[in-house]
């Protein structure tokens, strides 16, 4: 499902000479749709300036080339912020000591939101369910014989101040876009009549400039109408824009219902999140997770956890826990279902180091979690036993995405170390920044563990600052573990970043190829590494055996 639109546009000269007014529309890829949503903009040229017409073509092809190269990372509002801010030390500059203005008002919309960027005396109405709202304001002087006279525009001001306004959308909704050449001659009664009876949007566009200037317009009048038919789904940055419209729920005790959710009980309680066992209107068991009430006021915590629900859907699968759409949610928390089984770490708490056979079963799927994980540009950075789940229909899944972290998207604070130290990689002590082998070293300790019991280099309390030498040969402890195993365990925990796996896809192969998998390169005998040292010792110790004989035999 992704957001559907109807677009029409119109725009007449009029009694001008030349149509200063421009539109611009912009409907990309799916793919950048999605991230970055669809582009609709009007512009109206000052005419008594150097040449408002290039102004207003310009300011809008710049904002439709450059708000698609913008980061991803950055919000709707913060791009077009960035863009009209250099847009408008452009038009400074090329004025050749004439103001070279214009007006212009954006409207991005995407998934289930939109966000409009106004300045100047252009309009932006809302049709929804038979009424007409206008959405921007005209930046223009209020005082008598002043009432067309610009006092915010690009160009105008060194400083530019732009207005923004950010909401949700709805089906049917219809946005009108127009210059001050169509509502300076239309009142909003009269507008409101040409969209209530042309149904047909291209007929409503064309309708309303020429009304304009039927009605007296003296100025280019031009329309833009866009009609939301379906909606998109949510998205990360429409959650967290809603994100202060969310309270925490309160203590909540078995019997309870909440948002349509009945409440079994309390599963797990931390400093850091609460669990709930509750049930749909089926019955249905689900995970409801929320926050403490005392973590409310911590800077970050509320938008991490609406973060954590949107890397969950990002990575969808069997691999990972379902997430509830929770479309009637009032209340900040999210719901994923339960699965019935246990944790690996309750798995060998009860049974000790596992089989083989079913070890490397486990060990697959969880290979291809991670490698899902990475695909998606997500590193876990708390990959333990405790985190994984083996349901009874033995589906492995990676839980808890707390810590998770998306390059660009994610900052972590100052000295902080997020994860279980025994699965921390080294390079992570030195504060190296997360990437896919340190996951990857997770999994190696955590394989390691189910096998063994044991850490690769021994366990790693709270606050340790360890150090890393050699890892123990998981041999050591399991002799009955191949050797292309325990070289795949050796390379996955190295020490070195380079020199461990480089993807999850690539240790996966290498288990699947089992015994099959070419032998580790066998260590050269120093003999061939260093015959003159060789040589030079052997000479040495020669001379120092013959030396001793001479002097037991003159001593005797």
């Amino acid at each position: 499902m992704s957001l559907q639109l109807s677009v029409a546009h119109a725009s007449a000269t009029g009694p001008r000479a030349e149509n200063q007014d421009a539109l611009r529309l912009v409907t990309p890829a799916p793919e950048l749709a999605a991230s970055k949503g669809y582009l609709f903009a009007i512009a109206d040229g000052v005419s008594q300036c150097a040449d408002g017409g290039l102004a207003a073509r310009a300011s809008l092809q710049a904002l439709a080339l450059d708000y698609y190269a913008t980061p991803g990372t950055w919000s709707v509002a913060q791009a077009l912020d960035r863009l009209l801010l250099a847009q408008n030390r452009w038009l400074r500059a090329q004025g050749n000591g004439q103001p070279l203005l214009t007006t212009l008002s954006a409207l991005v919309m995407r998934g289930r939101r939109f966000t409009l960027a106004h300045v100047g005396d252009c309009r932006v109405y809302r049709w929804s369910n038979g009424t007409l709202r206008c959405l921007s304001q005209e930046h223009v002087w209020d005082q008598p014989d002043m009432q067309h006279v610009l006092k915010r525009a690009l160009g105008l001001d060194e400083h530019l101040l732009v207005d923004y306004l950010d909401g949700e959308l709805q089906t049917g909704d219809c946005f009108l876009l127009v210059s001050d050449g169509v509502w300076a001659s239309l009142n909003d009664r009269q507008i409101q009549a040409v969209l209530r009876e042309q149904t047909d949007l291209q007929g409503a566009a064309e309708t309303l400039v020429s009304s304009a200037h039927f009605s007296g317009s003296q100025d280019n009048a031009s329309a833009l109408l866009v009609r939301v038919d379906q909606l998109g789904p949510v998205n990360l940055s429409d959650t967290l824009a809603r994100l202060q419209h969310w309270p925490l729920p309160p203590a909540l005790r078995g019997g309870q219902a909440l948002d349509g959710w009945q409440v079994d009980s309390l599963l797990a309680q931390s400093r850091q999140s609460l669990l709930y066992r509750v049930r749909d209107s089926q019955q249905q068991p689900w995970l409801l997770k929320t926050l403490p009430g005392s973590r409310e006021q911590e800077a970050g915590t509320l938008q991490a956890l609406l973060m954590e629900e949107w890397f969950l859907r990002r990575v969808a699968g069997r691999h990972f826990p379902e997430v509830h759409p929770a479309t009637q949610r009032q209340h900040l928390y999210y719901v994923m279902r339960e699965y019935p089984g246990q944790s690996l770490a309750a798995l060998f708490a009860s049974r000790g180091p596992l089989p083989l056979q079913q070890w490397q079963e486990l060990a697959r799927q969880l290979l291809q979690a991670v490698g899902i994980l990475h695909r998606r540009n997500l590193v876990h950075r708390d990959i333990k036993p405790e985190n994984l789940h083996l349901g009874e229909d033995g589906q492995l899944r990676l839980l808890d995405f707390g810590l998770a972290y998306c390059p660009g998207l994610c900052e972590d604070r100052p000295h902080e170390l997020p994860g279980t130290p025994s699965f921390i990689a080294p390079e992570g002590f030195e504060g190296v920044a997360p990437n896919p082998r340190q996951d990857l070293y997770a999994v190696g300790v955590t394989l390691y563990y189910l096998l063994t019991g044991h850490y690769p280099y021994g366990e790693v309390e709270a606050f340790q600052r360890p150090r890393f030498g050699a890892p123990v040969n998981a041999g050591r402890y399991r002799p009955d573990l191949p050797e292309w195993l325990q070289h795949n365990l050796e390379q996955a925990v190295a020490v070195k970043p380079q020199q461990r796996f480089e993807t999850a896809e690539q240790w996966l192969l290498l288990l699947e190829q089992g015994d099959c998998q070419a032998p580790a390169r066998r260590a050269r005998p120093l003999l061939e590494r260093e015959p003159l040292k060789v040589w030079r010792g052997l000479a040495l110790l020669s001379l120092s055996i013959n030396l001793i004989m001479l002097f037991v035999l003159f001593k005797g």
